[in-house]
């Protein structure tokens, strides 16, 4: 599965990067693609490029404010959770969203 995400915390720092290397680590771990955009008090980093979300097969928002540039992912299935469900359950949360996936196709 090829996934796009963004991380975007209140403070825009400590769960925010917990949250893009929890994805990071779990999307591996499970043998997905993934690119993970960061928003925060630093601005915009690792800005997710046109390609990687054509490529994409589901966008995740781990966010918990409102963040920039969602309607990039209006061609996409995307889910949005919270920072704390990333941090606390990321290879659960990829294991639901890939049998969702493929329960829709």
């Amino acid at each position: 599965m090829n996934i796009v995400a963004v991380a975007a915390c209140t403070s825009g720092i400590a769960h925010t990067y917990i949250a893009k290397e929890k994805l990071i680590r779990a999307a591996e771990a499970l043998g997905h693609n993934i690119h993970v955009e960061t928003q925060g008090t630093i601005g915009v980093e690792d800005q997710l490029s046109p390609e990687a979300i054509k490529n994409a097969d589901v966008a995740i928002l781990a966010v918990d404010i409102q963040t920039t540039g969602n309607e990039r992912f209006k061609s996409l299935p995307t889910i949005k959770v919270p920072t704390s469900m990333v941090v606390k359950a990321p290879k659960q949360l990829l294991e639901k969203i890939e049998a969702d996936l493929k329960n829709k196709k």
